[in-house]
């Protein structure tokens, strides 16, 4: 039985999610982040390509060919993120197999060989943690600048659905490598949405996160990514946005505390809280039944102080 065979026998311990639409001139770093990776398991990595316009399907099938043992793709003839019926995220869980589940898209890249391995470790004599996740730092494209600074802004390295809750954030997706037992994609949908703020929250559930105090990838800021196109106050709305998702499923204190922590550390212009003014009564609905008058009132001379 030949080396390949017996490396095809090994359990699959890391399915790597990676989602590309349109990134032809930043998919092979991104590659080449998988295909360097030193592990004594074996991993997988699902490229998925949205039925790009670009030459992106041509480099993955170029990676697909070199490396079949690593690189999975799946081509899309019909966009599927347009849809926005979460046909891409069951897609991409039906996909993944591994005991681990990591993330990264096409246009950010991991820059150790040795994350993954990093990460399994850790996990795997921590079975109180459901998930690791690392610094990174951002790359803006546009100014062809790398970011001095290192992301998340914490000394912590453990972090709670509390500290979640509280307003900690802990991880982005690109950082981060989780059990696929502890995670549904079912649980996740009946949010109605399926997002990190959802996904931590989900996985927070089950268990702790470690923050390992080390810089191992790159996030992309460029004006053709979905989340880097919006402004601060978009995205802040966004993230807003899922926190009551959240409250609307759990209908719990908890839920509520999660949305009025967030409020309370952000600031939002006269014309978004009047763009999303539904939104916004849902979110004070929820803070008086929960809260009382007194915390509605309270947060309303934060935000008349801002806008």
């Amino acid at each position: 039985m030949d080396d390949i065979q017996n490396k095809e026998l090994r359990p699959l311990m890391v399915s790597i999610k990676c989602l590309a639409y349109n990134h032809g001139k930043f998919i092979r770093k991104t590659l080449e982040g998988f295909v360097k990776q030193k592990t004594t398991f074996r991993f997988e990595a699902i490229v998925h390509d949205d039925a790009s316009t670009d030459n992106t399907a041509e480099i993955i099938k170029e990676y697909a060919e070199k490396y079949p043992e690593i690189i999975k793709p799946i081509y899309e003839t019909e966009n599927q993120y347009s849809k926005k019926d979460e046909s891409l995220q069951r897609i991409m869980d039906k996909a993944c197999n591994g005991k681990y589940i990591a993330f990264c898209e096409g246009d950010d890249y991991w820059t150790d060989p040795c994350k993954l391995q990093k990460q399994v470790d850790f996990l795997e004599t921590h079975p109180d943690y459901v998930m690791c996740s690392h610094f990174y730092r951002e790359y803006i494209e546009d100014e062809k600048y790398m970011c001095t600074y290192v992301k998340p802004f914490f000394s912590e390295n453990s972090f709670s659905l509390y500290d979640y809750i509280k307003g900690k954030w802990f991880a982005h997706p690109l950082t981060v490598v989780y059990r696929s037992s502890a995670f549904n994609i079912e649980e996740c949908l009946k949010y109605g949405m399926s997002y990190d703020v959802i996904w931590f929250y989900i996985l927070l559930k089950k268990g702790k996160c470690w923050l390992m105090p080390e810089t191992m990838a790159v996030y992309r800021i460029h004006s053709g990514g979905v989340w880097s196109r919006l402004d601060s106050q978009d995205k802040y709305f966004f993230e807003i946005k899922q926190r009551l998702a959240i409250y609307k499923i759990e209908k719990t204190e908890m839920s509520v505390d999660f949305i009025l922590n967030t409020m309370q550390q952000r600031c939002y212009s006269r014309f978004l809280l009047i763009k999303n003014f539904l939104l916004v009564c849902n979110i004070f609905y929820a803070i008086y039944k929960y809260k009382g008058m007194r915390a509605c009132i309270k947060l309303l001379k934060k935000l008349f102080i801002y806008i």
